[in-house]
């Protein structure tokens, strides 16, 4: 983390290097077809490239390297799984700067190849997650399920082998870029199934967001007794909403944590003149973007 200088942000001064709409090469976790290319798509636009990566770490190591890609794009957090841990220990240790955030809703689908009917099917391939997600569907059938390492990578592989008994579970995009028929739509359980994806740029080219209305900062205070509670009265009487709150250990401390904080508020100003007043109160603190609240797709 940075110490107490330079924690003020402004929103001028800077272009915007990758505008939203105009594409971009970006980093994605999983393969073409995933939710997170669906999540780029209608970020930056139908023209983005992704760069599929096999993990979140490549994600973020492709993303800061500027030769490789303009952007990347990770998932934080869902609905139902909580958030996702590890992405924000990669997120501390980065070049990377929070430009945007998108919240998508999950829905899955039942993917086949042209043709093919339901009376056909006998397996259905997919992640562990998206299979958990569908079994009251499921449920319906005495399909066999088999567990593979993404849903996009599954739909392809129909795809490519041409299966006449084997169905696939994952996005529509994934139904259009392999020619696949979707045979069921909307098939998960629980249809209020959203995660959220953060936009990532590297700080020498990060998007400035005019009308800016969320940050997400992590800090942590000396551990002495009402520390934390001294920050966020701060917080609160400054109007600013804590939409999130989430601690995590601090590596080689006899149990001290730091904590990841998402903040939503009226004006950058506004936003400023609170980190003006908790920074005294803090042993370091570090923002990792301010940007606009994200959508609802």
């Amino acid at each position: 983390m940075t110490g107490k200088k330079n924690t003020e942000y402004s929103t001028t001064g800077k272009p915007e290097l990758l505008n939203r709409g105009r594409g971009g090469r970006i980093s994605i976790q999983g393969y073409e077809g995933s939710f997170h290319q669906v999540a780029a798509q209608l970020f930056y636009g139908k023209e983005t490239t992704v760069i599929p990566c096999d993990t979140f770490r490549d994600v973020v190591k492709i993303a800061g390297n500027k030769k490789e890609s303009d952007a990347g794009v990770m998932a934080i957090e869902n609905s139902i799984a909580g958030s996702i841990l590890p992405n924000y220990n990669l997120l501390q240790k980065s070049n990377l700067r929070i430009v945007g955030e998108l919240y998508l809703q999950i829905r899955q689908n039942l993917l086949v190849n042209p043709g093919v009917q339901l009376e056909d099917i006998r397996e259905v391939h997919s992640h562990t997650m998206a299979l958990q997600q569908c079994y009251d569907f499921l449920d319906k059938y005495k399909w066999k399920l088999i567990e593979t390492d993404d849903t996009a990578l599954s739909a392809k592989h129909i795809h490519q082998h041409k299966s006449k008994h084997v169905a696939a579970i994952a996005s529509k995009l994934a139904a259009e870029l392999y020619d696949l028929t979707v045979i069921a739509p909307n098939i998960h359980t629980l249809k209020n199934n959203y995660t959220r994806f953060l936009m990532l740029q590297r700080e020498d080219m990060a998007t400035v967001i005019t009308g800016a209305d969320k940050a997400s900062v992590t800090f942590h205070t000396d551990h002495s007794r009402g520390s934390l509670a001294k920050v966020l009265t701060k917080i609160s009487e400054g109007g600013i909403n804590l939409s999130k709150l989430q601690s995590f250990p601090i590596p080689g401390s006899d149990f001290k944590y730091a904590f990841h904080a998402d903040m939503e508020f009226d004006s950058t100003e506004q936003f400023n003149a609170v980190i003006k007043t908790i920074s005294p109160l803090t042993e370091a603190i570090k923002i990792y973007g301010v940007y606009k609240r994200g959508l609802w797709k």
